[in-house]
């Protein structure tokens, strides 16, 4: 499942064919019934309404869950690339050869953050996490040794600085692991099963008129693909960008 709720195009097929399905089943199960009485119509009519409107708000507070986690991954490329961009001015106060090692690291370091937000699909996630990982001990390494010889009031500000660089890429990684649960996406394709099944089964339709109760399936079906895009970070169209990491990247290879 989690397989298909990383790629919003198949979220858009699986979930069209599932909820067609659930209506034509409604429709044949109908046919097969024959008529009913005004009494059960009436209270078909009231379940019917009232699932609709429970699919609306799932899919109303599961969109919302998604908004909110791709608010968040964009807040934590700007607090990176802010931290990353302090730190490199906060290597002024290393000796001279101390803070011209940290600055090229730092630059090597933008670079590969800005290669995690940018790669589609996790086939290359691993040699990051490695070379990034890397590069942060060497980062901690180079600022350890200057830091421990001259313990200063201002190496423990370029100290305190290279903390705050290594955990925003923590704070990073965590923000796009925080995906809307399998459960909720489970939940969600079953009551919108349920709904088009009742749509179905409540609409007598005339040979030649089966087209119509496509409708619904493929208008929850593209909500449930808006939502798999939202939260998806590497396989949708709406991407957190790293314009932050960018314009860092020009200015520390500026002039």
């Amino acid at each position: 499942m989690s397989v298909v709720v990383d790629r919003p195009l198949y979220v858009l097929i699986v979930s069209l064919i599932v909820l067609w399905s659930c209506a034509r089943a409604g429709t044949a199960l109908a046919q097969r019934r024959g008529e009913t009485s005004a009494d059960a119509r009436e209270d078909f009519a009231v379940v019917q309404a009232a699932t609709l409107t429970l699919l609306g708000l799932i899919i109303g507070f599961s969109f919302s869950m998604a908004v909110s986690r791709y608010d968040q991954r964009k807040a934590y490329e700007e607090e990176e690339a802010n931290a990353i961009g302090t730190e490199y001015l906060r290597a002024d106060l290393l000796p001279a050869a101390d803070g011209t090692a940290v600055r090229a690291l730092l630059v090597r370091y933008t670079d590969q953050r800005i290669l995690f937000y940018s790669v589609r699909g996790n086939a290359r996630l691993d040699q990051i996490g490695a070379d990034t990982a890397q590069l942060q001990s060497a980062l901690w390494t180079a600022i350890r040794a200057p830091a421990a010889a001259q313990p200063t009031p201002l190496s423990a500000l370029v100290v305190s600085g290279m903390n705050d660089v290594l955990n925003a890429e923590g704070y990073t990684a965590a923000a796009w692991r925080n995906r809307i649960p399998v459960g909720a996406w489970v939940l969600m394709l079953f009551i919108g099963a349920c709904c088009n099944g009742l749509i179905g089964y409540g609409k007598r339709v005339r040979r030649g008129r089966h087209a119509m109760l496509f409708v619904l399936p493929l208008v929850v079906s593209i909500s449930f693909a808006l939502i798999a895009d939202v939260d998806s970070p590497r396989n949708g169209i709406i991407r957190v960008a790293p314009q932050n990491m960018h314009a860092l990247a020009r200015s520390l290879n500026g002039p």
